[in-house]
């Protein structure tokens, strides 16, 4: 009866089912909705479980790796004592011997290249698919075992723990997920326009590895330092070597366990990364020694030492140089002075002892506000711990790497802001050598206040522990930017203020490769889409994002006909012998093509027409 009956409608059976058709519409449009929600989840999951399975990599991990204690019968190292032909390790909190490793020569560094470059020739035809296992093979491992990272990390730096699992593992994690998850897309062919007279021409640009990447990386985080070049070279087709500093190279015994095992359960070739070991004529080998590419971060002394070099080579070796800030930690007077604003800013300066690149070392505080913040954050650094951070889970602070020689380095810097009228509220004092602190590489955090612009301080990169506080008088944006921009480093910065806007506006005119926003500068480096580096005296190029993908490849371009039957042939007036009438086709064809108004581009069209359909008389042969 119901196919029988031409009125039956939709809302008429809903109703002779008693279903209301008002329910029914809101109900399907919910299961609409839930469906279309979880097809992406859906995706993922069968995505992940159709993805090639992720390998468990076994790494071996020595006695003075996995455990918090050293054997007390380990002798003590005298940095200041060298060793010829080995490098010495030490651990900073107790200046107990951890070992040595080769100081290697230019022979050997050369052959680690070489090696390096004909594992790099079979890796550069790698599908990103092997690429990313990879990449997750180091991701897994990295987090089933922070533990053992962070201890060998503290032991060898100095740091805390905690430090190490935010500064060194957190950070690195970050960058293999946004690789694994985004690199491909900045690496395949990419489709650009034609020119305006080629619209019968197709043309791409393909990024090729630029062969072995080579860096030279300092000691303040010795497992991020190591991980975050090797990620983006290995990751864009390169083979890598790198030189670790003399200050921090026995982790990379651990560290290169874990690579060497990550390798080979990939598929990649063993040879791929290379570590080398040594003082400053280890770096030299490495940087004329026939690397494509060359990551340095440093000082700017040494810096223009290594740009010196990679200019002598038979190619001049291309460069990117981190060198450093100085960076400005700036609290507007219309931001409240919280004590959660008061532990970022402290853990800024102490999260490894102030051994950073990007972090606050000149703190810019609006007079309004500048008093209250002081007296905050000086009774939070009073109740800071000083000691082996592998000694006791409640150490806030660790060591200083460089033993006395940064010891001696930030009493200069202390005393001579001290000596033109800065206050000195905590720290600021060499520990006695009759305690543990002193008897190790320790110096204790710092409080400087009411510091001039004078001192030394407010210009040299201070790496280490030492909070410097400056007042803003009166207020004043434009003062503040003043001062910033008075330094020679720009690599970071940040701007507290209540108003965003106005925050943005101080940001946007200060010399700095990265700015955040009511955040700690480094906070963009979570954020791993995002070039990483600075201008001025803190060197040039960047790392990181897209750009520092692409800046380990090189462009090559293409150009083809996309349309078969086409051949390439010359215009009869351009053709040799010459006719005398080239010059002015091709006037009157730029004209036609690129004139801005109608005038031109009617000129130029109707020169060209006249030249085709009364082309000039076909000269006579030429004599040879």
């Amino acid at each position: 009866s119901l196919t029988s009956s031409p009125e039956i409608t939709l809302s008429s059976l809903l109703e002779r089912a008693m279903i209301d058709p008002v329910a029914f519409c809101s109900v399907s449009l919910g299961m609409c909705a839930a469906v279309a929600a979880a097809l992406p989840v859906v995706y993922y999951i069968l995505k992940w479980l159709l993805a090639h399975p992720i390998p468990d990599i076994r790494v071996e991990i020595k006695e003075d790796e996995a455990n918090d204690v050293l054997d007390p019968s380990r002798p003590l190292v005298d940095p200041a004592v060298s060793k010829k032909g080995v490098v010495q390790c030490w651990d900073p909190s107790s200046m107990k011997s951890l070992g040595e490793l080769p100081a290697m020569g230019r022979e050997e560094v050369v052959a680690r290249i070489e090696r390096s470059r004909r594992a790099q020739a079979t890796w550069s035809k790698s599908s990103f698919n092997q690429r990313r296992l990879l990449l997750r093979t180091m991701l897994k491992y990295i987090v089933d075992n922070q533990e053992t990272i962070a201890r060998v990390s503290a032991r060898d730096s100095g740091k805390a723990k905690v430090d190490a699992a935010m500064g060194e593992i957190m950070v690195t994690c970050e960058k293999l997920v946004w690789t694994i998850a985004n690199a491909e897309q900045y690496l395949v062919p990419e489709r650009r326009k034609s020119g305006t007279l080629m619209p019968h021409k197709r043309v791409w640009v393909e990024w090729v590895p630029v062969g072995v990447v080579g860096a030279i990386v300092p000691w303040n985080y010795p497992f991020h330092n190591l991980f975050n070049p090797l990620i983006a070279a290995i990751f864009s087709g390169n083979g890598f070597v790198v030189k670790v500093s003399e200050y921090a190279s026995w982790s990379t015994r651990y560290y290169g366990r874990i690579i060497e095992e990550c390798l080979k359960a990939a598929g990649a070739p063993c040879d791929l990364v290379q570590i080398v070991t040594g003082f400053g004529e280890t770096g030299h080998a490495l940087v004329t020694g026939g690397i494509n590419k060359l990551i340095f971060v440093g000082s700017p002394e040494i810096g223009g030492k290594v740009m010196e070099a990679a200019a002598t080579t038979w190619h001049p070796t291309p460069v990117v140089l981190e060198l450093g800030g100085k960076d400005p930690f700036i609290i507007c007077d219309d931001y409240g002075i919280t004590d959660d604003l008061v532990q970022v800013a402290v853990r800024g300066v102490f999260i490894h002892m102030g051994q950073n690149c990007a972090g606050p070392e000149r703190f810019f505080v609006y007079e309004s506000v500048y008093e209250d913040f002081v007296q905050r954050c000086a009774k939070l650094i009073n109740q800071l711990e000083l000691g082996d951070p592998l000694g006791s889970p409640t150490v806030d602070c660790g060591g200083v790497v460089m033993g006395d020689r940064t010891k001696a380095a930030m009493q200069r810097l202390v005393d001579d802001a001290v000596s033109k009228g800065a206050r000195l509220l905590c720290g600021g004092y060499i520990p006695s050598k009759d305690t543990a602190v002193g008897r190790g590489s320790f110096y204790p955090p710092t409080l400087l206040v009411d510091v001039p612009e004078a001192a030394l301080i407010c210009t040299q990169e201070i790496f280490g522990p030492i909070m410097c506080v400056v007042m803003v008088p009166k207020d004043s944006d434009a003062e503040v930017i003043r001062m910033v921009n008075s330094n020679d480093f720009a690599l970071g910065s940040c701007v507290w203020s209540g108003n965003q806007k106005r925050a943005r506006n101080i940001a946007r005119q200060l010399d700095a490769g990265m700015s955040a926003i009511n955040d700690l500068g480094g906070t963009t480096y979570m954020s791993q889409s995002l070039p990483f580096g600075g201008s001025k005296r803190s060197g040039f190029d960047r790392f990181a994002g897209p750009e520092g993908l692409r800046g380990l490849t090189y462009p090559h371009v293409y150009s083809e006909d996309w349309i078969p039957f086409m051949k390439t042939s010359l215009p009869p007036l351009l053709k040799y012998p010459a006719t005398g009438k080239g010059f002015d086709f091709a006037a009157h064809l730029i004209s036609m093509t690129y004139g801005v108004t109608l005038k031109q581009k009617l000129r130029g069209l109707l020169g060209v027409l006249s030249l085709v359909i009364f082309p000039p008389p076909t000269p006579s042969k030429k004599a040879q």
